[in-house]
């Protein structure tokens, strides 16, 4: 809770009244008495939570507070960084709430609040601090919406405001009018609405996990793009405006209610961590025309399981580390590339259950690595392997009902 009596502004004030009557070149110079004035203000709207001492050295009758002062950093005696908290781990960080005061530290260009329980709203009039590169406000309890006037900050390159209790649509100016924009982070929040069709900034991380967010993805994406997450939402539609993204690295929109084939452009190496797992996806499993022209290699991961895939599976992802294939309508023989993978050490788990799968050709002779997690249960085979690695989830059936599997592999001799 902030502070009903301001001790700090008292202190402040008498500094005025010191300075005034006798003035000192030389202390006139280590501070904006403005970016002073807001600094007390600011002092008044936060208090350390039992355990942290991070304004023990806000001492307002210190000669020199750019050097006394924690969290700050000035530049021709004007505050241009102001961190708020030690973020260390064994600290509880701040209490209390964002005093508006803060954009009369006009010079700022970092704004820094490190975890805590600051609660209330975002001061819209952060939207005045023209030269702000970075603002982080990540876990925390602040409330109501994303101040629009966010867009009005020419030079932001990272916004983190995730981890908090946020409500309301996403201003579309973040994403349309911020040029030199790179970094949004606005995870875990309570945020609701649609996404802009249009993105036009040229973001390279866009995290939205963790919302109530509704709608299809936009239309079109920056292609600078390499990390875009905007799982646990309630999202749907196609996956439309994915194929251009050539910088992908990092995919994650599971837990959400996506339809429609998976672009083939989504399967290539570079993008080395690919989460659509919990949709409802069809189709088979594409293969990119022309074929990648590299491997997916070690610490790669793919999740499309929980959807409903159908077909036979295509080689495309033999080699990921990690693949998770289960709960899906794919039928037939398991190619030999994926067996290959597997028993050369490549693939280190391959999640099979619960489609309706005819066979794995085992390889003779040979012993599966030990440190193997494979699982092949409850599919159209009684399989001699791929059953100790398999999840609690994946039940004690050995294989599906032979009705289910005549229907789903037309016709074709059952094992």
């Amino acid at each position: 809770m902030a502070k009903p009596q301001s001790h700090a502004l008292f202190l402040f004030l008498l500094l005025l009244l010191v300075n005034a009557c006798h003035p000192s070149h030389q202390n006139q110079n280590k501070i904006s008495l403005n970016d002073l004035a807001a600094l007390a203000a600011i002092k008044d709207s936060l208090t350390d939570i039992p355990g942290s001492n991070f304004f023990s050295t806000w001492d307002f009758t210190s000669p020199d507070p750019c050097s006394t002062f924690s969290g700050i950093t000035c530049s021709l005696n004007r505050v241009t960084i102001l961190t708020l908290g030690t973020g260390l781990s064994n600290t509880p960080g701040l209490a209390g709430f964002l005093s508006p005061s803060l954009s009369n530290l006009t010079e700022l260009t970092q704004l820094i609040v490190y975890p805590g329980i600051v609660t209330g709203p975002i001061p819209p009039q952060l939207g005045r601090l023209s030269n702000l590169r970075v603002l982080s406000l990540t876990n925390n309890r602040l409330k109501g919406p994303i101040p629009s006037s966010l867009s009005s900050l020419p030079n932001l390159h990272t916004l983190d405001l995730s981890y908090n209790q946020l409500t309301g649509s996403i201003p579309a100016g973040l994403f349309t009018e911020l040029a030199q924009l790179k970094v949004v982070i606005l995870a875990s929040n309570q945020l609701s609405g649609e996404l802009p069709r249009m993105v036009s900034a040229e973001i390279l991380h866009l995290d939205l996990k963790d919302n109530k967010l509704t709608g299809a993805l936009p239309l079109r994406l920056p292609s600078t793009i390499r990390y875009l997450s905007a799982s646990k939402n309630m999202m749907r539609g196609p996956l439309n405006g994915l194929q251009s993204l050539s910088e992908l690295e990092f995919l994650d929109l599971s837990m959400n209610q996506f339809s429609g084939p998976i672009p083939s452009s989504l399967l290539r190496p570079p993008l080395s961590s690919l989460f659509l797992q919990r949709n409802n996806l069809s189709g088979g499993v594409p293969s990119p025309s022309p074929p990648p022209s590299s491997m997916y290699g070690e610490g790669s991961i793919v999740d499309l399981s929980h959807n409903f895939l159908t077909g036979e599976l295509s080689p495309v992802l033999a080699a990921v580390e990690t693949l998770f294939l289960n709960n899906n309508h794919l039928m037939g023989r398991v190619p030999e590339e994926y067996v290959k993978s597997v028993y050369g050490g490549s693939t280190k788990t391959l999640y099979l259950q619960h489609n309706y799968i005819t066979g794995f050709p085992l390889k003779a002779g040979l012993a599966l690595p030990d440190t193997l997690s494979l699982c092949l249960t409850y599919n159209c085979m009684i399989p001699s392997v791929g059953l100790m690695g398999c999840p609690a989830s994946a039940g004690g059936q050995l294989s599906r009902p032979r009705s289910q599997c005549v229907v789903f592999n037309h016709g074709r001799p059952i094992p």
